[in-house]
């Protein structure tokens, strides 16, 4: 067998033993090999011929033959625990991706948003559910980029996330928008105000969601539109982490709107300038769905403009 090396060893035994596995297992089984030619559909001949290169390949005997049929050496009954075990595995891995992919109970491996976890997803879910009842949700709570980053190691099947991406090797569709509001301590000196500009804002100290975090990105875009650069005093993984923070009279935020109202705090409306963020959702071209992920795709696309709570 060709050696150049200790990788192309590996490959060149499991290229050359894979095939051979389940009849190596079958002749085990029966201890004859006309009645494993028998049950495996291929002639006695070309089975025997298949047992005797593989003992060569390997150097070693595997059976022991008796007339007509054939018990395993020592170092047979060794191989085919191994083999056992390898074709079980093989089995199982079939299993599994076959199950993924039934059309009515497959899995979806899917992202979204932190702010999306409370009320929007849950919502899609069971609007889903109602017409795909057995299919199975693999769900993923994270941050824009590192969901992107899962999408392109194959661990996300499709995610929602903000801002809407723009890469060559993804797909993307902006589904909604989400206006994005000023969050006051109820007693700061903005709080009797139901509307305001954001240049106002502009000598507050801000809590915002670290760096890499999209609504990041977007609360430095909109301040630097309004005029500033917004003074960070503390920065969080969660958009009601901040909230609390902001109730706790650290600083103001740009926040979408909660899915509870958060005692001690006031949430303005802001006129200038427009301060959204667009949520879209992605996947990974060229990369064939399964029946369950191509249904919730659809769904997900049939959802534009009604994805969120109004």
């Amino acid at each position: 067998m060709p050696n150049d090396g200790p990788g192309t060893a590996a490959a060149s035994w499991a290229a050359a033993l894979a095939p051979r596995l389940v009849q190596f297992a079958a002749v085990a089984r029966y201890e004859h090999v006309t009645r494993a030619a028998q049950q495996l559909g291929v002639p006695q001949s070309t089975l025997s011929r298949a047992m005797a290169r593989l003992e060569q390949d390997l150097g070693v005997a595997l059976f022991a033959r008796h007339g007509r049929t054939v018990s395993l050496t020592p170092a047979g009954r060794t191989f085919l625990a191994s083999t056992q075990r390898a074709l079980a595995e093989v089995e199982r891995a079939a299993e599994s991706v076959r199950a993924d992919a039934d059309p009515a109970a497959g899995k979806v491996a899917f992202g979204f948003l932190h702010t999306l976890g409370s009320e929007t997803v849950p919502g899609l879910l069971r609007t889903f559910r109602a017409d795909h009842p057995r299919v199975r949700f693999q769900l993923v709570q994270n941050y824009g980029e590192a969901m992107i980053e899962r999408l392109r190691a194959g661990d996300l099947d499709l995610c929602l996330t903000s801002p809407v991406p723009d890469a060559p090797d993804l797909v993307a569709r902006r589904l909604d928008e989400q206006k994005l509001r000023l969050v006051v301590p109820d007693d700061h000196r903005l709080a009797s105000r139901k509307r305001v500009r954001l240049a106002e804002a502009s000598t507050e100290l801000f809590v915002t969601l670290e760096p890499g975090y999209g609504l990041r990105r977007i609360t430095d875009a909109v301040c630097a539109e309004a005029g500033f650069s917004p003074k960070v005093a503390f920065e969080g993984e969660e958009a009601e982490t901040l909230r609390g923070l902001v109730a706790a009279g650290l600083g103001v935020a740009l926040l979408p709107p909660p899915a509870v109202p958060r005692p001690g705090v006031v949430e303005l409306t802001v006129t200038a300038p427009r301060a959204v963020r667009e949520i879209g959702v992605a996947w990974l071209g060229g990369h064939p769905d399964t029946p369950p992920v191509a249904a919730f795709k659809r769904f997900l696309l049939s959802r534009r403009g009604q994805l969120l709570p109004r």
